[in-house]
């Protein structure tokens, strides 16, 4: 349901190539922060999302646009080997241990590029199945009690942090409706339905900084897919009553049937097993 993916280990010879991917994105993140620009809804900070996305009134799905400044920032930051070693982990997590929710982000996504060219993916498909991300500049990325509402309820939102803080004393993530503190150190990677759970961040202290990258899909993007590429209207409007009856039987079962993508414990075997039939 949720991961705490951290980070990997050095090799065997005690080399830390994670940290120098770390260190390099944190070096970004500074260099950055200072003309970035972007409304931080989540807390008092600059954030600048890019990629693919559908809602909020747009009549189709979309590639998110900013200016001039922050569509260079952004291009140059995830084309930066550091970026790609940092994605390229969390992808690997998100395959690891929820498999079938990872093969549904890719097939979906392969579904609706196939039907709109114009939607080029900010990254090559074996590195991240998500169609967007988000830079939280900071430099105090602290963010406030909230719900991600856009995104898929029962999909993964990949947060990774970055920054100079002592994590024992600031920037845990706080699951509320668990009830959960969850130390949440410079470099780790926490994967959440953030569109379920309500979560915040706990404040890193006078002199620190801390920013973030998020990974995600809009729940929109989801749905036009099962629309047959077109909008909640359009089906609505020229759907059969056979189509209205099935897509009301799925829509009862679409909840049990997300949950079913993610793997259970077992104790018996000391495994992750599938629920997928």
């Amino acid at each position: 349901f949720a991961l705490l993916a951290g980070r990997p280990a050095p090799d065997s010879f005690g080399y830390d190539s994670y940290q120098q991917a770390i260190a390099e994105a944190t070096r970004l993140f500074l260099f950055n922060s200072v003309v970035a620009s972007g409304n931080g809804r989540r807390g008092p900070f600059s954030a600048v999302s890019v990629g693919i996305s559908y809602g909020g009134g747009q009549m189709r799905p979309g590639v998110l646009l900013n200016n001039k400044t922050n569509t260079t920032i952004c291009a140059a930051m995830l084309a930066n080997w550091a970026f790609h070693r940092i994605i390229g982990f969390s992808n690997s997590m998100f395959q690891s241990y929820a498999p079938n929710l990872h093969m549904f982000y890719r097939n979906q996504m392969r579904i609706l590029r196939s039907s709109a060219s114009y939607l080029v993916p900010l990254l090559p498909e074996l590195l991240t199945v998500f169609a967007a991300c988000t830079f939280n500049f900071g430099p105090n990325t602290v963010t406030r009690l909230h719900i991600d509402a856009a995104n898929l309820v029962w999909g993964w939102c990949c947060i990774t942090a970055f920054g100079i803080f002592n994590p024992d004393l600031g920037g845990h993530l706080i699951l509320w409706d668990l009830r959960l503190v969850i130390r949440f150190p410079p470099g780790s990677t926490i994967m959440i339905p953030s569109a379920l759970l309500r979560h915040s961040n706990i404040s890193i202290q006078q002199g620190e900084t801390r920013y973030s990258f998020t990974q995600f899909s809009a729940g929109g993007l989801f749905r036009w897919v099962e629309n047959g590429n077109r909008s909640d209207k359009a089906f609505f409007a020229n759907a059969s009553a056979a189509e209205l009856r099935a897509r009301e039987n799925a829509r009862g079962q679409r909840w049990e049937n997300g949950l079913k993508m993610f793997q259970v414990w077992n104790p018996k075997t000391k495994v992750f097993e599938s629920q997928m039939e």
